[in-house]
């Protein structure tokens, strides 16, 4: 019995355990629409927007994620939600008026075609089969089959919602024995202790939250470009999964896959191997969050994950070892990223012959933080990248100077000058060389852009998926000032001046080589003065943003500027100027023109109770 219930928590037993993810990375991305709807809903009330707007942006946030039981819902039940009355729902609890089944019985129901899929939370048996075949995230969702769907739960504190509640509750078919939920309560603990997450670290204050559980941050846009190297504690935070508590007594980094032996063999280092056998190298680079500025694509249209404002990218000196020398000296070069010579083929044209599929495209990376499955936290670069030393990929173990703290990946963590940061895996214990990308749900499912006009609402919208994202755009921001700041002048007569400031970067190493700046709406632009610290990079190897600042005149009269940047790159690439062309539903990639409004006011003018100043320059009486 006891090691029915293990089963029924570790999912060991699941012939689908291997393939792609957990369904707690379905469960991470309902957490995100969770953020969203908040932010959104807010937003929505003080517009003044109709009740029915911000049922139908519940919906949207608790219903076109990718995974979980919440997701896992047909058009039906969606129509359902929408006209559910808005009480309290608390699931699992007891129902007498339904039968009890034993643990047993549950885990005999894993096949939609054989017995139908249960799931249990709680007290409460449920039966999800006849939302399989709508469910977003595919067949993720058969990882819980038989099982308890608790510890998902656990992991993304999103699902204690009423919303959801209510969802699980229209499936419900039964109650557990209750000799069956003690014993999954026991294992429960014994697994969790006080939670997933009571281990991780501490965080710094300042830091804008975005999902506490995963814990994701980022620092205040006034703090972001204070310096060129972003401190440790206000460098932005993005976990999938609880911060994992790593001994380095028994922390090994493995590599294996093809052209390591003969294939089937596994080489270990220590993290002192590591340290004493390689050269040390030191590099500057920018790590930028995919969905960095998400929160201004949903102001086009709702899209999905994490609401992520303008700095969600930071700057550090990471020291480590080269991947390439590496890799060098387990005899894998990037002479094994080549076509076989016999292959009739030019030679940047992949897969044509049987020997070609033995040529290593890929580099797998592994993480230590792993869901509730077991599943780690994986991707993966091309080869070409990894195995080139220009590229300057590093196993790094210092954060300017310091051992990586464990919320940016200690005690040792991929870093990808140049890619985005969901590949500069963290805590990564494993490197596999193969030639398909890692089979991770990350990698697979997640992390990949969509054409403007797909949505969830599309049962077929994954054909539409793009490749996994790399390299990013060009991009550039604006720091200082905030949106919807206030500039004071003395007079209404007086000109006077105003400080932009703001970041650019370019995937791929990229150089920046201008940003315009605009205080007009785009009528006119003038360049910025790029910092030094930015300039000075080495041409295509520009792995760390570049400051930019300029001064902008306040014409007398002015009442408010609509001040945008854009950048520039070596390749002259330039953002677009609007969102709605790159508009896509995961809200990522976007790098459109930044725009920011300041007021500007007169000083010591007469306000009434709003702020606003009255027409007769006299304090308003009620």
């Amino acid at each position: 019995m006891r090691a029915a219930v293990v089963r029924a928590f570790s999912g060991r037993s699941s012939p689908l355990r291997r393939p792609a993810a957990s369904l707690a990375a379905g469960f991470q991305l309902s957490q995100q629409h969770s953020q969203q709807y908040h932010h959104q809903h807010h937003h929505h009330q003080q517009r003044g927007w109709r009740q029915h707007h911000s049922n139908h942006s519940r919906m949207t946030a608790y219903t076109l994620a990718v995974g979980g039981v919440g997701a896992a819902l047909a058009a039906s039940a969606v129509s359902a939600l929408c006209e559910a009355p808005e009480t309290a729902v608390t699931p699992g609890e007891v129902d007498p008026a339904l039968p009890t089944y034993t643990l047993e019985q549950v885990q005999e129901h894993t096949g939609a075609k054989k017995n139908g899929v249960w799931v249990v939370y709680r007290h409460g048996v449920y039966e999800i089969s006849k939302f399989i075949a709508s469910h977003p995230g595919g067949t993720k969702i058969l990882l819980a089959a038989g099982k308890s769907i608790e510890p998902f739960w656990q992991l993304y504190a999103a699902h204690n919602h009423a919303d959801v509640h209510r969802i699980l509750e229209s499936l419900r078919i039964g109650n557990l024995r209750a000799e069956d939920v003690a014993l999954l309560e026991a294992v429960r603990k014994e697994r969790y202790g006080d939670g997933p997450y009571s281990q991780d670290p501490a965080r710094h204050p300042a830091l804008k939250v975005n999902s506490s559980m995963p814990f994701n941050a980022e620092p205040p846009p006034e703090l972001l470009m204070e310096s060129f190297i972003t401190p440790n504690d206000l460098f932005f935070v993005r976990n999938h999964l609880p911060v994992p508590t790593v001994t380095l007594d028994e922390y090994t980094l493995k590599f294996s896959g093809i052209g390591i032996g003969d294939g089937d063999n596994e080489v270990a280092f220590t993290l002192d191997e590591l340290k004493a056998k390689f050269q040390h190298h030191t590099v500057a680079t920018t790590i930028q969050c995919a969905g960095n500025r998400r929160a201004e694509m949903s102001g086009v249209k709702q899209v999905n994950g994490l609401s992520w404002d303008t700095t969600a990218l930071s700057t550090a000196n990471w020291t480590g070892v080269l991947l390439a020398d590496v890799l060098a000296s387990l005899g894998v070069s990037d002479a094994d990223c080549r076509p076989a010579h016999e292959c009739a083929v030019a030679e940047n044209l992949g897969g044509a012959c049987d020997d070609c599929n033995c040529v290593i495209q890929h580099v797998q990376f592994e993480g230590l933080d792993t869901d509730a499955e077991g599943q780690s936290y994986g991707a993966s670069i091309p080869f070409a990248t990894a195995a080139d030393p220009r590229k300057d990929v590093l196993l790094a173990f210092e954060m300017n100077g310091e051992p990586i703290p464990r919320d940016h990946g200690f005690p040792l963590r991929v870093i990808v000058p140049g890619t985005v940061g969901a590949r500069n895996v963290k805590f990564v214990h494993r490197v596999v060389l193969a030639n398909a990308e890692s089979p991770s749900f990350w990698q697979q499912r997640d992390y990949r852009g969509f054409p403007p006009n797909v949505d969830y609402a599309q049962p077929d919208y994954w054909q539409f998926a793009g490749d996994a994202i790399q390299e990013l755009p060009v991009q550039s921001a604006i720091t200082e000032p905030r949106n919807g700041a206030r500039h004071v002048v003395d007079d209404a007569g007086d000109a006077s001046v105003v400080t932009v400031k703001g970041y650019a970067w370019s995937g791929g190493g990229r150089n920046i080589i201008r940003v315009d700046v605009s205080t007009d709406g785009g009528r006119t632009w003038r360049p910025a003065e790029l910092h030094e610290s930015g300039r000075r990079q080495k041409y295509n190897r520009a792995w760390a943003w570049t400051p930019w600042e300029i001064d902008v005149a306040v014409a007398p009269g002015t009442a408010a500027l609509d001040i945008m940047c854009k950048a520039v790159d070596a390749s002259y690439n330039v953002q677009p100027d609007t969102i709605a062309p790159i508009w896509n539903m995961r809200g990522v990639l976007n790098n459109a023109w930044h725009r920011v409004n300041v007021e500007v006011v007169v000083a010591d003018a007469p306000q009434d109770e709003d702020g606003d100043d009255d027409e007769d320059g006299e304090e308003s009486e009620e």
